[in-house]
């Protein structure tokens, strides 16, 4: 007999091989029926699957998360099926569910076009209307390898020669089968023929390799409910139209070049103004937060990535070495070592402690081009990167402290909605220092954000290879998340560096170490800036906050001396003396999306006044410039959120 944990504590005993579903059967025959999957030992395992040990178990039922998961990784088989109906000669890749959808990449003969989605959607109906049972079977590997040689599924081949144990996992619906760990639902008719859409076809490399095969991917969404379905495509609809590359072209902030290189960004003037504003106002914070600004270098000998360890456990996202005068140069793909060592010039006193350090450092790491991805996946980046150096007794209230600078740096840009993620030792060789400290410093991060009473979950094997951390995820309007802020303990860059105090007992000590990014990466926050805005960002942010339009060219010279006056006082101002027509500039300065519009003439020129519009069409009316002036500078200054005071 096997002995089953239930959620509530109690203890049940089934016998050996029982499916999981037969165990939900036994608890309650309604729970069973609604049963998407079991959360076993706490992984999702398919209902066919059979308990082998005791364990802890818990059924999920439809409406949970994880549920909707499974869902769309049966819409994907459903997919694929359709595709193999369709065009019998396609090879199949691979398959998951995704947070927004699902995806599967194909081997086809012929390049698909966005015409083919509808006909294969129509293919997925059938399937679906068929409610074809889902049968899930576990084959030894050598008869699993016969399996898919014969169906002429090279891929799988290679999949299966990756996965460790002697048997492996095949699901069948119809004459579709797939190697596939699951879960999945019961039966193809599960799924809802009006809850699922086919939206897309990219490209995408063998396993992320750029130097495999490129196999086509087609993307999907499935959910639960068809009115779920048309808020989902809702919001796709709204992305699209604050997609960041987009708006960055149309705007004129950035740019990314072929002859330049993937990945990496030249910022054009406005561009350049808008990071400037969050540099200025980044600097400030951290002044009045006491920290202390630095400066590090951009490449460093090979050694100081040897002390670190990135050579030893982050090599495959660092650039080559360039040789200087004999020796291994790096590029840093990190500023923290270089902060080390300026802890390093001198010996600290117990009473230096906390040390803060931060600066904006820029980085180089080596991403996949196949995952490049406007700003938001770069080579080259700018970490807003602070180290803290202090006493055992001091983590929990530096902890607080950054937790609470994060929060108020990420509430100025206007962002209210956070998710936090305790994220834990990474798995199978992937981390440096002993596991008892690793669980330590877990502890530590885990106890400030329990003392604070903050909702979190566990990134399971998400953290540095240094030590555990923090995420915080801001959601944008549109409910998408963003990854901003991280606070990272480390106990063994201390311990690698040899890095001491001089304590109160006048010997030395080892301090503790947290890495912290409030913003993130520049890029990336920035990105997520355009599309939380739409490129309407607000009056302290945005690159221009006022055009001053001339009716005609005689007003040309009034004009000039309004944004004289504008800039004088602080504004980012500019005067259209283009030959447009007064309204064709008011719809460019729209476009553009520039807060604040001076139309001026002959009356505005007599009374030192103007006409004020706003990006959203409101029209103030005339008023001295200087009124507008103090409106503006207040709305500034606030970092209000609102074009306009009430």
């Amino acid at each position: 007999m096997i002995r089953i944990t239930l959620p509530d504590g109690s203890v049940r005993e089934v016998r050996d091989g029982a499916s999981f579903l037969e165990v939900a059967e036994g608890i309650s025959s309604r729970l069973a029926k609604s049963a998407v999957c079991v959360r076993w030992n706490g992984e999702l395992r398919d209902l066919r699957e059979a308990a082998a040990t005791d364990g802890t178990f818990a059924v999920v039922v439809a409406g949970e998360p994880e549920a909707l998961g499974v869902l769309r990784h049966t819409a994907s088989h459903v997919m694929a099926q359709a595709v193999k109906r369709r065009y019998p000669k396609a090879r199949l890749g691979i398959g998951p569910a995704i947070d927004d959808g699902f995806y599967y990449d194909l081997d086809l003969p012929s390049p698909l076009a966005e015409a083919d989605l509808e006909a294969i959607a129509t293919e997925m109906r059938a399937i679906i209307a068929a409610d074809l049972p889902i049968a899930r079977r576990e084959l030894p590997k050598g008869e699993a390898r016969a399996l898919f040689e014969k169906r002429g599924e090279t891929y799988k081949l290679e999949l299966i020669d990756d996965i460790e144990g002697e048997t492996v996992s095949v699901f069948e619906q119809g004459e579709f089968v797939d190697l596939c760990r699951g879960p999945h639902l019961r039966s193809t008719g599960a799924l809802r023929a009006d809850a699922f859409k086919l939206l897309s076809i990219a490209g995408a490399y063998w396993r992320g390799d750029e130097k495999r095969p490129m196999l086509q991917r087609i993307y999907g969404t499935a959910f639960e409910k068809q009115k779920d379905l048309e808020q989902h495509l809702w919001r796709l609809e709204e992305a699209a139209k604050r997609d960041h590359r987009k708006l960055g072209k149309e705007l004129d902030l950035f740019s990314i070049h072929d002859e330049g290189g993937a990945g990496l960004i030249c910022w054009h003037p406005k561009g350049a103004r808008l990071r400037r504003t969050i540099e200025e106002f980044w600097y400030a914070e951290h002044d009045r937060h006491g920290y202390s600004i630095v400066t590090t270098p951009h490449i460093g000998k090979e050694q100081l990535w040897t002390i670190s360890g990135h050579l030893g456990f982050y090599r495959e996202n660092m650039y080559s070495p360039m040789d200087i005068d004999g020796m291994d140069y790096f590029i840093k793909p990190m500023n923290c070592p270089y902060q080390i060592l300026i802890y390093k010039t001198r010996t600290h006193s117990y009473r230096e402690l906390p040390m803060r350090m931060a600066e904006l450092g820029t980085v180089y790491r080596y991403e996949r081009s196949g995952v490049l991805h406007g700003l938001l996946r770069v080579r080259g980046f700018t970490i807003d990167d602070g180290h803290i150096i202090c006493r055992a007794d001091q983590i929990d209230e530096e902890i607080r402290i950054v937790y609470d600078f994060a929060v108020g740096m990420l509430t100025a840009f206007g962002f209210r909605d956070f998710d936090i993620y305790l994220a834990t030792r990474p798995h199978a060789g992937k981390a440096v220092g002993e596991e008892e400290k690793w669980a330590q410093a877990t502890d530590a991060l885990r106890a400030a954000l329990d003392a604070r009473g903050l909702p979190y979950k566990v990134d399971d094997g998400g953290g540095a290879f240094y030590g555990p951390k923090i995420d915080i995820k801001v959601k944008d309007t549109l409910g998408r998340p963003w990854q901003c802020s991280t606070i990272q303990f480390d106990f063994n860059l201390p311990e690698r560096f040899d890095m001491t105090y001089i304590g109160e007992d006048g010997a030395e000590h080892r301090p503790y170490m947290v890495h912290r990014a409030l913003l993130g990466s520049l890029e990336r926050f920035i990105g997520c800036l355009i599309e939380q805005y739409g490129g309407a960002f607000p009056v302290w942010l945005a690159p221009v906050q006022a055009v001053v339009i001339p009716i005609a060219d005689r007003h040309n010279a009034y004009a000039q001396t309004v944004a004289e006056k504008l800039r004088g006082a602080g504004l980012r101002a500019r005067v259209d003396d283009t030959t447009e027509r007064m309204n064709a500039k008011i719809r460019t300065a729209q476009l553009d999306k520039v807060p604040y519009m001076l139309v001026v003439g002959d009356r505005e020129a007599e009374a030192d006044s103007a006409s004020v519009r706003l990006r959203t069409g409101d029209d103030k009316g005339t008023m001295k410039v200087d009124l507008f002036l103090a409106t503006a500078k207040e709305i500034v200054e606030s970092k209000s959120l609102e074009v306009w005071s009430a």
